[in-house]
């Protein structure tokens, strides 16, 4: 599904009596996102990219302008577009089966349907031998899987992640960006992805988008040339230095 932004801008207003004035998060930012893209989104810390990601979400509503998915304006969070954010939330009493599984029990899917579910996806990200294991007894990096997990059962059309492996270490963070784009290239989601790594940015995405400092607005946007399926080779060759270089002047000049 295409994403799309229409001259969107957030601001926070003021609390009532507060000696400061309203504060612009965000925008105006116009861009569209292709169906099946992946981009991400960087940018100076504080230049709205969360609250981007909760625009696009449904779960925040922008002061000016509109977000849009397939050209329907979003208003309220849709079973269409999935999210994750850094903290995985899982619950300490739930099994890595019954984490993945919550959304479809909330929605009513039967046990049955939601385990067979469920069981479809945990070899993707390399969970099939810990479907019975508590979060407690999980990796880190186990864990950003089992919640990645949980919005992939949903099978959204578009998925949103605000920082989903910044509390990793750079080695199991780079692993698990190769389990996304593995089960990405399967499904063919349009991503919007936010980070703050500039290599993990290369690696991952078609597009890069640079904000400029607060407000965010659209200081950049990069293409990045590599082939697909992309490796961890790929981060030594001069194409994926020369696209880093680019993003990081362009972030600097933002």
């Amino acid at each position: 599904m295409r994403l799309a932004l229409r001259n969107l801008s957030v601001v926070y207003p003021a609390p009532a009596g507060a000696s400061f004035p309203p504060l612009p998060a965000l925008g105006p930012l116009s861009f569209g996102l292709a169906a099946g893209a992946f981009v991400c989104v960087v940018g100076p810390s504080g230049c709205g990219k969360s609250t981007l990601v909760r625009v696009l979400g449904g779960l925040q509503t922008p002061t000016q302008g509109q977000a849009l998915l397939d050209g329907q304006v979003i208003s309220a969070p849709s079973r269409r577009i999935g999210l994750m954010f850094q903290d995985t939330n899982l619950m300490p009493w739930r099994t890595v089966l019954d984490n993945v599984a919550l959304p479809l029990e909330l929605a009513g899917i039967s046990r049955d349907e939601r385990y067979k579910t469920v069981h479809a996806v945990l070899p993707g990200l390399g969970l099939a031998d810990f479907a019975l294991a508590y979060p407690g007894e999980l990796s880190g990096g186990m864990a950003q899987r089992a919640a990645l997990g949980r919005v992939l059962v949903q099978k959204p059309a578009v998925l949103l992640l605000d920082e989903p492996f910044g509390a990793l270490d750079a080695m199991t963070r780079e692993q698990v960006s190769l389990d996304l784009l593995r089960v990405w290239a399967q499904a063919g989601q349009t991503v919007l992805m936010v980070t703050h790594s500039i290599p993990e940015a290369v690696l991952l995405a078609d597009r890069i988008l640079v904000l400029s400092r607060r407000p965010g607005k659209l200081a950049a946007d990069i293409r990045v040339p590599l082939p697909r399926p992309r490796t961890l080779e790929d981060m030594y060759n001069e194409v994926f230095n020369a696209c880093a270089r680019a993003v990081r002047a362009a972030i600097e000049g933002a």
